[in-house]
């Protein structure tokens, strides 16, 4: 059996999460392989339990499937274990199921700090981060300063890095941004102890998938952020310090590309985003107000209310060519009932020139306009439909619209937060 690459197509916050934890009765593995606690999931249980999850895949919440942290992740451990702690109380141990890759980063109190004063210094120029030490932490591992979880094992090893790192951070910190140094002995104790606890899950993850692959097992790979978020490929600089879309599962996993066989690409029946950056079809109507408080829009991490806007075609596509998605996962469909007529965005104008895909530079990206398609709405609801011929006609008509925009299929449409409220178009795993 191959890998299943799971991905958020738009700007996040999709439900990727309600669609992991739909699919995790049906893999073995569940894989983490982009991101940090700077991202977070919801996954509702068929019997009203409401979980956040911001380290570990939203897998977890299956019982028998194997949990993985990838090499692609940044770590904080005290978070981690605080979940982990967090899941145990209510009634879920995943002390045999849980595992992490020892090539994987640490996010470190220096990461923290700079994040948060950094952000501050830009002021209106800021990045929109959630001040979680992401960035930083992904910027050290780039630089070759950083400190792994592997590290954790050998206390002599974590020591010197961690002082080799602090020689330049506390400078920065101290002289640049005027702010107190931070102590290296107090930052070794406090991580030897989060070690005690943590050693037992680290493993080398790239053979623990390897060879689960080569037994026929399924393997799925869970992205965090989105798309228009990715390093390289999204809406820079605004964006996230990692790669997010599907190929970026390949090396934040270890999976070669040859062994994945499905691209699962997950985008709202509407548009939305956190923190700061272009958003074309984003709305400062009473249209807006309505997708916020109808659809819960706020950040499931920070509680930051998200930006809305209608759905934009240009930017899935987009999410569908990159990432190569085989089936798209369409939530939140229901929110959209009760809205006389739903706009699509189709197309761009940017200085009178329509575009049919983003514009290759930031600055016509950011001028752009929406060019708006109407479809009839529909009054109906539609939280217990299963089946697509159960939806009222013009919510066919919608799905089957961004099919032909996007060019790819619908396999499943969100009608609700729960794991069961979905209909079924095409069945992405079969059942076990």
């Amino acid at each position: 059996m191959s890998a299943i690459v799971l991905i958020g197509a738009q700007w996040g916050d999709e439900g990727k999460g309600k669609v992991t934890d739909m699919l995790g009765s049906r893999v073995d593995y569940v894989v983490r392989f982009s991101g940090g606690n700077n991202a977070g999931h919801t996954v509702v249980t068929p019997d009203g339990q409401k979980y956040a999850l911001h380290l570990l895949p939203s897998g977890a919440l299956a019982p028998n499937a194997t949990i993985v942290i990838g090499n692609g992740v940044v770590i904080d451990p005290k978070v981690l274990l605080a979940e982990i702690d967090g899941l145990a109380e209510r009634g879920t141990d995943l002390t045999s199921r849980l595992k992490i890759s020892a090539d994987a980063h640490l996010v470190m109190p220096h990461h923290r700090a700079l994040d948060r004063v950094v952000e501050r210094y830009l002021g209106s120029a800021k990045i929109g981060t959630t001040g979680r030490g992401i960035g930083p932490a992904y910027g050290d591992k780039v630089a070759r300063m950083g400190i792994r979880a592997q590290d954790l094992l050998d206390p002599g090893i974590l020591e010197k890095k961690l002082e080799l790192a602090l020689r330049e951070k506390n400078q920065i910190l101290t002289k640049v941004y005027n702010r107190k140094a931070i102590d290296a002995a107090s930052v070794i104790e406090e991580y030897l102890g989060y070690a005690e606890r943590l050693i037992p899950y680290i493993v080398d993850a790239k053979t623990l998938l390897w060879d689960a692959i080569d037994r026929g097992e399924v393997v799925l790979l869970e992205g965090a952020q989105a798309t228009m978020l990715d390093m390289d490929h999204g809406t820079y600089p605004f964006v996230t310090s990692s790669n997010p879309i599907a190929a970026g599962a390949c090396v934040g996993a270890g999976i070669p590309p040859t062994r994945i066989s499905q691209v699962i690409g997950v985008i709202k029946a509407y548009t939305t985003r956190v923190g700061s950056g272009p958003f074309p079809t984003e709305l400062f109507d009473d249209y807006g107000q309505h997708l916020r408080k109808t659809g819960h829009e706020y950040g499931t991490t920070t509680g930051r209310e998200r930006r809305c806007g209608w759905f934009d075609a240009v930017i899935a596509r987009y999410a569908v060519r990159l990432n190569g998605i085989t089936d798209l996962v369409v939530t939140k469909l229901d929110i959209l009932s009760g809205i006389e007529q739903v706009p699509i965005c189709v197309g761009y104008e940017v200085g009178g020139v329509r575009y049919t895909d983003i514009p290759m530079t930031q600055t016509d990206f950011h001028h752009a306009k929406p060019v708006y398609e109407y479809l009839p709405g529909w009054w109906e609801d539609i939280s217990k439909a299963r089946t697509f011929d159960e939806l009222p006609a013009n919510a066919q008509a919608y799905i089957r619209r961004i099919e032909e925009l996007c060019g790819t299929r619908v396999s499943l449409i969100g009608v609700g937060p729960g794991r069961d409220e979905n209909v079924v178009v095409h069945e992405l795993l079969p059942a076990r």
